[in-house]
């Protein structure tokens, strides 16, 4: 096992991380941001460096800055938590290059799966369900384009290649739309991710968003930790998550898990990731894989008692997988709820200082946050500032539960969200399991 590494990340992730490396007697190095010098997590590591000014391109996103605290630090590997340089393969290769581990896949598997033409051509080869459409680059032919999305059927939806977090989509529903959308997904996609390749595939109406948590080490060897459902999400991003996914059958969640356990051997996957896919009708649609840990990885943990963030530890120093498929059991439900600094009317984001936090409690309820009396929530990063994760024999219990530790939480001296997570809580579509991830903005009146 290591004995020092790096957390290259911030907020809750970063604290997470801290806590597993405590638990396995490993010591830490916070890398910081001079905005994020009074952190929780940056109290509590072994040893900080700041690596730069607030901006992140000059601090959590600065390949040179924090290779560079590995090496002053004397630490063996670093972790990249989620977001920031998490899925960047060059962040991989450089890490690797310069003597140090880096806790997630290699970079050739971060460079596959982060392509989604690539990645969707490699789930196909393994045997995974994807959303009709060939997959391929679009040309700049208007007739064979045309011809494409009258094979498909409308809606079809225009994609960067190298897209995500909602951005690089475009949605098309006839002929005369089309050539215009796929300039512009083209134009949008060069600049804001450097590749302009799109490409096209159905559009499903109103599909549920399930995803597959698996885990693979250096011996050959992947399991999965059953689905999660997350469909309540507001442009793009998600607002609720939880576990199981209602009205998944055990037959579904074993087929579909032992392909997604399969396709990571296939593809040489190395630590934790998630299989990212649209269900509708009964059937399930590959769309992207995240190559790191996910925010929602805590629903999982509570359904199954097993620690995920040490999982990741353990794989990335050389070790097998600590349990085998046989003996994931999963236990009751759990429901997470995302905690964000931002106005409740507007969604924009809303920093400044707490002036007064208390974090609920009881039977069942965990809350991941870096928060605490006094901390100013800085105005350069993500709006998320926790999550709080409920969790009880039945779906029924774990949302009661929520509904209880929301009413407990006191968030003093800023704007957040908890007033819509009550809502979701009370919600009758939501307390049916009849959610689809257009659901919550339809209810916002967000179109």
């Amino acid at each position: 096992m290591f004995k020092k590494i790096v957390i290259a990340n911030r907020g809750e992730i970063a604290l997470r991380i801290l806590r597993a490396c405590r638990e396995l007697g490993i010591k830490t190095v916070a890398v910081h941001s001079t905005a994020d010098r009074d952190l929780k997590h940056v109290r509590l590591a072994d040893e900080s460096v700041c690596i730069g000014p607030p901006s992140s391109t000059e601090s959590y996103l600065n390949i040179p800055a924090i290779i560079s605290a590995a090496e002053v630090t004397d630490a063996e590997a670093i972790h990249p938590g989620y977001g920031f340089l998490s899925e960047n393969a060059d962040f991989s290769e450089k890490v690797q290059q310069s003597g140090f581990v880096f806790i997630g896949p290699k970079a050739e598997t971060i460079r596959m799966m982060g392509d989604k033409i690539s990645a969707k051509k490699a789930m196909q080869a393994a045997g995974i369900p994807c959303v009709p459409g060939n997959g391929d680059p679009l040309g700049d032919n208007d007739a064979v384009n045309l011809r494409m999305a009258q094979e498909i059927g409308y809606p079809v939806i225009i994609k960067a290649a190298g897209g995500g977090g909602g951005r690089g989509m475009r949605t098309v529903h006839t002929d005369g739309a089309l050539i215009n959308s796929i300039a512009m997904t083209k134009a949008e996609a060069g600049n804001a991710f450097g590749n302009p390749t799109v490409y096209m595939e159905k559009f499903l109406e109103d599909p549920r968003h399930i995803e597959f948590q698996v885990l693979a080490d250096s011996h050959g060897n992947a399991i999965h930790l059953g689905e999660r459902d997350c469909s309540m999400q507001r442009r793009h991003q998600k607002v609720v998550e939880e576990a199981p996914a209602p009205g998944i059958t055990e037959e579904q969640r074993k087929f579909m898990g032992e392909r997604c356990a399969k396709a990571c051997v296939d593809i040489g996957y190395l630590g934790a990731g998630t299989f990212e896919f649209l269900y509708e009708k009964g059937e399930f649609y590959f769309i992207e894989m995240n190559t790191r840990v996910q925010v929602e990885h805590p629903v999982t943990e509570m359904i199954t008692g097993f620690d995920i963030v040490k999982e990741q530890l353990r794989i990335a120093a050389g070790l097998p997988l600590s349990i085998t498929q046989e003996q994931v059991t999963f236990t009751g439900h759990a429901i997470e709820c995302r905690l964000n600094a931002e106005d409740p009317a507007t969604f924009m984001p809303c920093p400044g200082t707490i002036s007064q936090f208390h974090m609920p409690g009881g039977p069942g309820i965990r809350c991941e946050t870096h928060i605490y009396n006094g901390y100013r929530v800085p105005p350069y990063y993500d709006s998320m500032i926790g999550k709080l994760i409920a969790h009880g024999e039945t779906r029924s219990s774990a949302i009661a539960r929520m509904n209880t530790a929301l009413s407990e939480i006191i968030i003093d001296g800023i704007k957040t969200n908890i007033a819509l997570q009550k809502d979701i809580m009370n919600d009758p579509a939501f307390a049916l399991g009849q959610q689809n991830i257009h659901y919550l903005e339809k209810k916002l009146g967000i179109h």
